[in-house]
């Protein structure tokens, strides 16, 4: 072993030389296999921790490529929902000016109902005048017919009795130029008579012809007015149903804060039961009620919460029930839905109520609560500024204050809560049930 390490590495000298004098080192073979030894392992250990800093500076980059994508397919998802949401709304929009056509249509076909109405009274007042008008003409016709009758009856007996009382010739002549100008009276007058009993048949034709032409009329604006209700009051009774409100209840509270002075509303008194007047008279007081209906139904669903809270663009994060809490990894449970958008974002009330309270509060941070009818309650936490009141009265859509990041929080967004009794419910519920009305 000694033999071969001197054979490959004999033993060197490196010479120091002075002003002075000469020195010099003896490298060792054994020295010369540690110093080799040590530079191999430094040489290997920089060309490893160089290819090491390389591969990491590959990865990060590599990283950095699948960040920048996922960030620009992340924004271009983030811009078709928001572009999918903008449509939604202007569908909102538009469904809800059709629903005021539709309403407007109803009115004026309501108005034109009551005219037609109107119109169909005095025509049945007019055909039962024709009638005893008609009624009177025939007597009068029968009468005039046993008047001429007699007369001829008489003249006959005059005439035959004639050779018998020549002293009473010139009486005769008088009564027969008596009776024959009675006769022509009476043949004038049955003429008469006839015509006009000939006229008010015509007429009480024309007159049935137009309550049956009415009639039909009728029943065109009924099943147009029962549609348009239908249109109209449906999405209302099915979104207050899934959102599991009591609409009656809603509408007898509805009725005591919102009566006024007026009398009940009756139907039109024709007595006629039985016959197509009395149907469509009974067809327009539903209709009546149904519109009543429809009105008590829009204030209430103003009463609830049944909008959104967020007015501007906006995203999910995170919704009603169990989740990873996002400042220490435990499971807890999230009683509100969380929206995320710009600082500023304009938050507005999605109910007519008041609030009952408006500051800071623990991990809310400034929040707003705003208490509505039936035991509602609506929460609007982390919110950046406040814009109401405790005790103020705030409709549907006033801008109450601007989304944040205050309290516990990890980003700009709003916690949107609405409780029942103090229980805390689901709020999409409600926001989904929000589309189908307003």
């Amino acid at each position: 072993m000694k033999n071969a390490l001197n054979k490959y590495l004999p033993e060197q000298r490196i010479y120091i030389r002075t002003d002075q004098s000469t020195r010099f080192l003896t490298l060792t073979s054994k020295a010369q296999l540690f110093i080799g030894g040590i530079a191999t392992v430094s040489v290997s250990w920089l060309m490893i921790a160089t290819a090491i800093l390389g591969f990491e500076m590959f990865e990060e980059r590599s990283a950095s490529k699948r960040a920048e994508t996922l960030k620009e397919a992340y924004e271009l998802r983030l811009n078709t929902l928001s572009a999918e949401r903008d449509r939604r709304a202007l569908e909102a929009q538009a469904a809800q000016e059709q629903f005021y056509v539709a309403l407007n249509q109803i009115s004026a076909q309501q108005t034109d109902l009551l005219e037609a109405e109107e119109q169909r009274r005095e025509l049945a007042t007019g055909l039962q005048i024709m009638q005893t008008k008609l009624q009177d003409a025939v007597k009068a016709r029968d009468k005039a017919e046993r008047n001429s009758d007699n007369l001829l009856a008489e003249l006959q007996e005059a005439n035959g009795n004639k050779t018998t009382h020549l002293g009473a010739a010139e009486e005769l002549n008088k009564t027969v130029a008596l009776l024959s100008q009675e006769l022509t009276t009476s043949v004038g007058k049955r003429k008469e008579l006839h015509d006009e009993a000939t006229s008010a048949k015509q007429q009480a034709q024309d007159l049935l012809f137009t309550a049956e032409l009415n009639d039909l009329q009728n029943e065109q604006i009924f099943n147009r007015l029962s549609e348009a209700v239908e249109v109209s009051l449906s999405p209302l009774e099915r979104a207050l149903k899934r959102s599991g409100i009591n609409a009656d209840a809603l509408l007898r509270d509805v009725k005591r804060t919102h009566s006024g002075s007026g009398g009940p509303l009756t139907a039109l008194t024709i007595s006629t039961k039985g016959t197509a007047a009395y149907r469509n008279t009974e067809r327009a007081y539903g209709i009546l009620k149904d519109l009543d209906r429809i009105n008590l139904l829009k204030i209430a669903g103003n009463q609830m919460p049944l909008s959104h809270p967020v007015r501007g663009s906006y995203r999910y994060t995170s919704g009603f029930g169990g989740r990873r809490d996002p400042k220490n990894g435990g499971w807890r449970q999230h009683n509100g839905t969380d929206m995320a958008g710009p600082l500023g974002t304009p938050i507005v009330a999605t109910g007519d109520g008041v609030v009952v309270f408006a500051g800071r509060q623990s991990g809310y941070g400034r929040l707003i609560k705003i208490r509505h009818k039936q035991g509602f309650e609506s929460y609007y936490a982390h919110l950046h500024r406040i814009n109401v009141k405790e005790g103020q009265k705030v409709s549907r859509g006033d801008k109450i204050g601007a989304m944040g990041n205050s309290g516990r929080s990890t980003g700009v967004h709003l916690h949107y809560e609405i409780r029942i009794g103090g229980k805390p419910v689901n709020a999409m519920n409600y926001i989904k049930a929000a589309k189908d009305v307003f």
